[in-house]
């Protein structure tokens, strides 16, 4: 059944916005069911209890509409509810409002009706699947807009010549193993994988699963921390890789893939004459593609010339692109990506490998 054939079901929406032209946006929406519009001075500070989500159409930019709307997402009353934000095309930093406002998903402009139905459809089907308490809820939300503050820093400032520092990075830590921690990798992973920008989302995807797996270890907390530095920066060489290579969806060509490559080098020097980010970091952006064999790059390391926090977020890395890569095909499963990193055999850590897969098949 398609989603305009009602898919979602009849369904309760709220629509604040104070753009005045809403319409639009309404009618997509009444698809799914009831929808009330109002603008965010008019919306309750407790939502109505036959609500199934709502969704947030104001200019981001805007200091009193942000602040409106935080005043009333603060409180524990809309924690349990979907809550889509509505992103411009024009407007570079409003997805990084839109996280730090407690977005759980976005909307992109212009609006595709299929796309729009489609963000609905994932939204209610995680409610439906898990229902989570008010406080895991919040330090998920907390967690991705932490971690995605860094990859702003990362993917936007640092392009821009502003110069990352590892406090940068550190200010986000803690937020991020709280929200695996309070919730779950499921979850983390179901939110940040709907992220429209590939690069944010696969490094999002890699930090989870690095955390995580730090956590079914019972590393102490510092080292969970430096996993969570390690996946948030491995790949920040990406921020000098011209975005059409980036976000092309075709096979890339021989000569996009050696442009590619140079990332890790790039991203290294970005770090490296700062003189401020610790050692371990920069083998890990400079190295996270070594495979143990010696056939990965840039330096073609061997098996001991690798350290164990490299090895670590090689295999996350991996791992990650094994599963976005699977978006594309249904029936290729979690358990299909794993038994492809059992099946690198030389390259991988054999044993990281084992210890990985509760968490690379659980929840």
């Amino acid at each position: 059944m398609s989603l305009v054939d009602g898919s979602l079901g009849r369904r309760h929406l709220m629509l604040a916005s104070d753009r005045g032209d809403s319409q639009e946006l309404a009618q997509i929406l009444s698809v799914v069911g009831k929808v009330d519009v109002v603008s965010t001075a008019e919306m309750p500070d407790r939502p109505k209890k036959s609500l199934s989500g709502i969704v947030v159409d104001i200019d981001l930019r805007s200091t009193e509409a942000v602040q409106r709307v935080r005043s009333k997402l603060i409180g524990k009353a809309y924690q349990s509810v979907p809550r889509l934000f509505v992103l411009s095309d024009t407007l570079h930093h409003g997805s990084t409002q839109a996280w730090a406002l407690g977005a759980t998903d976005t909307i992109q402009r212009p609006f595709e009706p299929q796309a729009v139905l489609r963000r609905l459809e994932a939204s209610f089907g995680e409610t439906a699947e898990k229902e989570t308490t008010s406080a895991s809820r919040e330090a998920l939300s907390r967690g991705v807009a932490a971690a995605h503050a860094v990859l702003v820093r990362v993917f936007e400032k640092l392009r821009a010549g502003v110069p990352l520092t590892p406090d940068d990075v550190m200010q986000a830590e803690t937020r991020i193993l709280k929200a695996l921690k309070r919730s779950s990798l499921k979850e983390w992973v179901l939110v940040v994988s709907r992220h429209h920008n590939r690069s944010y989302r696969h490094c999002l995807v890699v930090t989870g699963f690095a955390v995580a797996f730090g956590q079914q270890l019972g590393m102490r907390e510092e080292d969970q921390r430096r996993l969570a530095r390690a996946g948030l920066v491995h790949d920040v060489g990406k921020a000098f890789i011209p975005l059409a290579i980036l976000n092309k969806n075709d096979p890339l060509t021989e000569a996009e893939e050696t442009e590619l490559r140079l990332h890790t080098r790039r991203g290294y020097d970005a770090l490296a004459q700062q003189n401020k980010f610790p050692r371990e970091m920069l083998d890990v952006v400079l190295h996270h593609h070594e495979l143990l064999d010696g056939t990965g790059y840039p330096d073609r390391l061997h098996d001991g010339e690798i350290s164990d926090i490299v090895r670590i977020i090689t295999m996350a890395d991996a791992f990650a692109i094994l599963i976005e890569q699977g978006k594309q095909n249904p029936e290729f499963s979690r358990a299909d990506a794993f038994a492809v990193l059992e099946e690198m055999t030389g390259k991988l850590d054999p044993q990281l490998v084992q210890a990985f897969r509760p968490v690379a098949l659980g929840s």
